[in-house]
């Protein structure tokens, strides 16, 4: 039988254990859920061992790492290290989910839960595939590392440590992650590009204590209305970051890019039916697309301030808050871009407030060619399991991580993803296609025996 034969036999099985991962709420973020974080990488190390991995459950700072090894390979074959997380997003708002976050349920060929896609789903194909392989052949024509964290959602704060005193140990040719998606259903991707990211806090201070509205307004400075003012000077009217200095280190889509980007299946209201707004918008002079691929942005994540209750009331808040991404693009650095963003924040404070910026965390963008032994193993294998030729594409959001296993391990980075536009990742009503997931086994697999 062949690894194919085997996984599509265990179809139902494999789904079976998914859910079964789904259901413990792996939230990093927040601290009740720390023995539950640790739980989800007790039962992913278990279920490595049952497909003939070594594990270990390696302690950190935060979370621990899962690594898993197969290194039976003969001598001169290439090491893939296979990344991902099982840590997820927290599930709020909770009223929003059709079903309960970790109460996983198939609907529509679709598989709903926290987690389902962003990245439990996608790692766990990784280990049905190797497990199928070793069960039908008792080998693989590679070594491999499985490297999977529990902190990539809260920007992986611990792991490029771990990476640097372990590099040895996880030195190889090639990191291969699945945590992206395909550009559309039935249409298998090869991802080339993430933007970086910029993340920073801007703290506003008026009066000592919040003030009666009525009595002190128009004496004192509102800080609500000075943050205002300042987010509102972040773009200028072509909806281009009015920061100085942001857009020295863009690198420019060549014609080439461009026009292959406009080659693929994509309309624009499409795009503004599955979100659900009523007009798209962003730089002027680029498609939706070029926006979200290859162009920087700035983006408010988060606003508080004064009284947020139920009815009225008067206050003049002591202070107010924003939080603020800044996507990047080749060749920006997020160091220099926090210190752009907190130098301009600070020359827009009007009198009568301080203003403090922070930086709360950051990653640098990332690129590669798409060319190799191992990407070209990929490209057929996607071929084979989903019957046309994959397509390289880039994606919006951001794996800082990426960037360090390249410069740590002086390794390629390999992104193949099997979620799918409009998945919620991040929102509620996550959910991961079926198919996919089961597909995404059998072409993993695949991609394996193109390398023998």
């Amino acid at each position: 039988m062949s690894a194919t034969e085997y996984l599509q036999r265990n179809r139902e099985k494999h789904l079976n254990e998914l859910i079964e991962w789904l259901r413990i709420p792996s939230v990093s973020a927040k601290s009740e859920h720390k023995a539950d974080t640790a739980a989800a990488a007790d039962w992913l190390a278990e279920r490595m061992r049952e497909a003939g991995l070594t594990v270990e459950i390696i302690p950190t700072a935060g979370h621990p790492v899962v690594l898993g090894e197969w290194r039976g390979a003969p001598a001169g074959a290439p090491t893939l290290l296979i990344y991902g997380h099982y840590d997820v997003q927290p599930p709020e708002p909770l009223d929003e989910w059709t079903s309960a976050p970790f109460e996983p349920e198939v609907r529509d060929g679709n598989l709903y839960a926290r987690g389902s896609v962003d990245d439990k789903g996608q790692v766990y194909l990784h280990v049905k595939a190797v497990q199928a392989l070793l069960a039908e052949g008792g080998s693989l024509p590679a070594n491999v590392v499985f490297c999977i964290e529990g902190e990539e959602e809260i920007g992986s704060p611990n792991l490029a440590t771990f990476l640097r005193d372990n590099a040895e140990r996880l030195a190889c040719d090639t990191v291969v992650i699945s945590d992206t998606t395909m550009f559309a259903p039935g249409l298998p991707c090869i991802t080339t590009g993430l933007r970086g990211m910029a993340y920073m806090e801007v703290r506003v201070q008026g009066p000592a204590t919040d003030l009666h509205s009525g009595a002190y307004g128009g004496a004192v400075v509102n800080p609500a209305n000075a943050l205002a003012r300042i987010i509102a000077q972040l773009h200028d009217d072509q909806g281009r970051v009015a920061i100085p200095g942001f857009y020295d280190r863009v690198r420019e889509l060549t014609p080439e890019q461009r026009q292959a980007i406009a080659g693929l299946p994509f309309e624009e209201e499409t795009l503004r039916k599955e979100v659900g707004a009523p007009k798209l918008s962003g730089e002027a002079g680029f498609g939706s697309i070029e926006r979200i691929w290859a162009r920087p942005t700035l983006d408010v994540n988060g606003l508080l301030s004064g009284y947020t209750g139920e009815g009225a009331k008067t206050v003049l808040p002591a202070r107010a808050m924003a939080k603020i991404s800044m996507r990047l693009v080749p060749d920006q650095d997020f160091h220099e871009v926090e210190k752009l963003f907190t130098a301009h924040v600070q020359s827009l404070a009007p009198e009568g407030v301080t203003v403090e910026v922070l930086a709360l965390h950051g990653g640098q963008p990332w690129h590669a060619e798409g060319s190799g032994p191992v990407f070209d193993a990929a490209a057929r294998a996607l071929e084979a399991a989903w019957g046309r030729k994959p397509v390289f594409i880039r994606e919006g959001g951001s794996i800082p991580i990426v960037q360090a296993f390249q410069e740590t391990l002086n390794a390629q980075a390999l992104l193949i993803g099997f979620g799918l536009p409009g998945e919620n990742a991040h929102a509620p009503n996550e959910w991961m296609s079926v198919e996919n997931f089961q597909k995404g086994a059998e072409a993993i697999a695949g991609m394996y025996e193109e390398l023998r």
